[in-house]
């Protein structure tokens, strides 16, 4: 069986539960920081790819592969600690690139600081523009 049926955690801290990227397109934006962002990172997640679906933000890591399906159930004990029983309120969400040493929280904020091919084709887009004009 491999473990397929056994994969239940229990006692995880749940920091967000977010809607699906057609539905929420900005899912990852917090009170303190305002920057419109979906919740995948630049270049998507490492072996995963993009969150397109509803997702759960849990604290700590979780078993198994990145796409098996994990069963999170509610503990049988009351949670009375004051750990778990603290509000959490997230300051910030990170969606830099998870491959090498990512920066940039979104592309227009990479864009905007390297000058950009966007920056470069939208001139060279107004230039041509310009020249049928005159014809």
């Amino acid at each position: 069986q491999r473990g397929y049926h056994h994969r239940t955690e229990i006692n995880k801290k749940i920091y967000r539960i977010g809607k699906a990227a057609k539905e929420d397109p900005n899912n990852a934006m917090t009170e303190n920081d305002l920057t419109e962002k979906g919740i995948t990172p630049m270049g998507g997640f490492s072996h995963y790819g993009e969150v397109n679906q509803d997702w759960v933000m849990v604290k700590g890591t979780v078993m198994g592969c990145r796409k098996r399906l994990i069963t999170l159930r509610k503990s049988l004990l009351p949670q009375v600690s004051r750990k778990a029983t603290e509000k959490v309120e997230l300051k910030f969400i990170d969606t830099a690139s998870k491959m090498g040493h990512g920066r940039f929280q979104t592309s227009e904020e990479k864009a905007k600081f390297y000058g950009g091919a966007t920056a470069k084709k939208a001139r060279k887009e107004a230039k041509g523009g310009d020249k049928e004009a005159e014809e």
